[in-house]
């Protein structure tokens, strides 16, 4: 296994700071607010119905592939009927009104031209994003830009982690994995409970056969210890994530990104206080 290049690992730095910006959507509770006002009561409405929203009305097979981590009837108790309690269009609407919301609340103390660059920057980054195959980065691409330095920047890093997200799975499937043997696997290799697994839709029974499925391939032992060969996957696949991620920072270039970094990095901070001890993104430490 070669190291990771210089572009890999700058990819790996970047996604600690815009991840943060993405991830108010799901995580502060003015964005939980915005989704309720337009009627997507409780937390996985609002979550399947504005992660999918940009894919127009689907139907629940093409966000069961693209988001690929749930269980298939776990979609489909919100997909299609989430719908009927708002469109795709009122759906876009709420999730970036929260998001604004919960990013000004982070941001009050940084003046608008701060904003405005750190916007301005990110979209660029987000512009040189090749989607070709990436089909949760194509759909929030191809919306309208927002007309305010929050809403541009919120849906910037939206793009951007969409971006790395597919390139992830892509990852994923050339491993070999499927969902459920993906999850357990992460879960094995964190230490964390099997609600880590459950809470995306999967039975006890198909998360015990993901455990010996992973122990037939090598990568579990018979006690459900982390086999060395799978800490060697593991980490094949996190730099074949950080490489597929790359393009955006290198078309911006070393000067840009570096000032891209230090715009974000306020930003980043207060957004990872959001995040909970056990979330499951495994983001790199900001530095310092």
């Amino acid at each position: 296994m070669t190291a990771l290049d210089e572009p890999g690992r700058t990819a790996r730095s970047m996604w600690a700071y815009f991840e943060p910006v993405h991830a108010v959507t799901y995580l502060h509770p003015r964005a939980r607010a915005a989704y309720e006002a337009v009627g997507l009561r409780g937390y996985w409405r609002g979550y399947f119905a504005g992660r999918a929203a940009p894919l127009g009305a689907t139907e629940a097979a093409p966000v069961v592939a693209a988001f690929f981590n749930f269980a298939p009837p776990m979609v489909a108790r919100a997909l299609p009927s989430v719908w009927q309690l708002a469109s795709p269009q009122e759906a876009l609407r709420a999730r970036l009104t929260g998001a604004v919301q919960a990013l000004a609340e982070l941001t009050y103390e940084l003046p608008e031209s701060h904003l405005a660059e750190a916007a301005a920057l990110l979209e660029r980054a987000a512009s040189a994003a090749q989607t070709a195959g990436r089909v949760l980065s194509a759909a929030n691409a191809a919306l309208p830009i927002g007309e305010y330095p929050l809403a541009r920047l919120w849906q910037a890093a939206t793009t951007l982690r969409e971006h790395r997200g597919d390139g992830h799975v892509a990852a994923l499937v050339a491993a070999g994995l499927d969902p459920v043997e993906t999850l357990t696997w992460r879960a094995v290799l964190d230490a964390s409970p099997p609600q880590y697994v459950l809470g995306r839709g999967w039975s006890e029974e198909q998360w015990h056969a993901a455990r010996e499925r992973l122990t037939q391939r090598g990568w579990l032992t018979g006690d459900g210890a982390v086999t060395e060969d799978s800490r060697a996957a593991f980490q094949a696949v996190e730099d074949a994530t950080d490489r597929a991620a790359a393009h955006p920072w290198q078309t911006l270039g070393p000067d840009d990104t570096d000032r891209i970094r230090e715009l974000l990095e306020p930003i980043a901070r207060s957004g990872h206080t959001l995040l909970p001890a056990d979330s499951p993104l495994g983001l790199p430490a900001l530095p310092g």
